[in-house]
């Protein structure tokens, strides 16, 4: 049987719904997967109806009673009952619902009655006005399948990004920046690269400061911390190479110098990875019970309910999981 992908239905304010109709109206994905939605139906159809696609919704409930036709989207509702919110503004409510559709998708991940996750993107603000303690959708992830350290990976064309921290303000990612932290990641990033189907991972650690501080002259997070991890990770037979000027490092591993690099903070990777292709750039989630995978932008308020997102990003992250799924023997650490 087909693989199911479960895709919950982001933050309802956002363009979440729009892209995810959009994505599953505009290409054919039945000969190789069953997409199954966790969301509520009148968000959804509004969506359809300013997309004007030619999609008709199935609410079902439960993956038993999943029924595969063309033109028809399988949805399941969450409980409770959705509260009226205002498309484009920040508000609990829509906190509340994509954090239910989350919470439910991943019951049904946990219990393997889906094989992935594809995610749209939900609102921090709105997540936070809803009082959910966690920042984003990795954070919630790991909460709900108590996961330690989840990893996370950006993939675009050829060039793979792990991130030694994600959510830190920039002041305490240079703080985090440390031997331990990084011999613990790095080894991580190996593991999962090898899961991947890289059969010996050529690891890059880009550096913190400006030409890897030039040997001290500004800054010393590269000789104090970032070289001694290089060498015992090596000492462990670990090909790892760095620290490597952030600066060109990224365009090497593009150009299949390295099989990964390891950014040492949130922008230092995103900005990497998005000028090579800001849409096609994909969010991979390692060290969690099933495979995640994400699109890699935000709920866009500022055209939600216009009808004029891009899909391409989540048909990306769509077409990334089933190319995941469908290799055998593949399971993400």
């Amino acid at each position: 049987m087909k693989p199911l992908i479960c895709i919950p239905m982001g933050d309802p304010a956002g363009i979440g719904p729009e892209i995810l109709a959009k994505a599953v109206s505009t290409n054919d994905f039945s000969n190789i997967c069953r997409l199954l939605v966790v969301g509520y139906v009148h968000i959804l159809q509004q969506a359809i109806s300013v997309c004007h696609l030619p999609l008709t919704l199935k609410l079902i409930r439960s993956c038993e009673e999943f029924e595969a036709h063309p033109g028809i989207l399988n949805i399941i509702e969450p409980e409770p009952p959705p509260q009226t919110i205002e498309i484009g503004i920040v508000s609990a409510a829509a906190g509340k619902m994509a954090y239910d559709c989350l919470l439910l998708s991943t019951q049904l991940a946990v219990a393997k009655h889906v094989q992935a996750l594809v995610t749209p993107p939900i609102n921090k603000m709105s997540l936070n006005a809803a009082s959910i303690q966690q920042t984003g959708h990795t954070e919630i992830l790991a909460h709900l399948t108590d996961t330690q350290n989840p990893l996370t990976l950006f993939q675009v064309a050829g060039l793979k990004v792990f991130f030694l921290s994600r959510h830190l303000s920039l002041r305490s990612a240079c703080d985090y920046v440390t031997r331990n932290n990084l011999i613990q990641c790095a080894g991580r990033a190996i593991e999962a690269l090898r899961s991947l189907g890289v059969e010996a991972p050529h690891l890059a650690i880009a550096g913190l400061n400006p030409h890897c501080s030039d040997k001290g002259l500004f800054g010393y997070e590269e000789q104090k911390e970032i070289e001694p991890a290089v060498y015992e990770l090596q000492q462990l037979g670990l090909n790892v190479s760095g620290p490597l000027p952030a600066d060109s490092v990224f365009h090497q591993a593009l150009n299949g110098q390295y099989d990964a690099v390891l950014s040492l903070y949130h922008d230092q990777g995103h900005i990497a990875t998005k000028m090579v292709d800001f849409h096609k750039t994909i969010s991979i989630t390692c060290g969690l019970p099933f495979l995640r995978t994400s699109v890699d932008h935000g709920t866009a308020y500022d055209i939600a309910g216009k009808g004029i997102a891009s899909a391409v990003s989540m048909t990306e992250a769509i077409k990334v999981a089933i190319s995941y799924l469908s290799k055998a023997g593949t399971s993400i650490p």
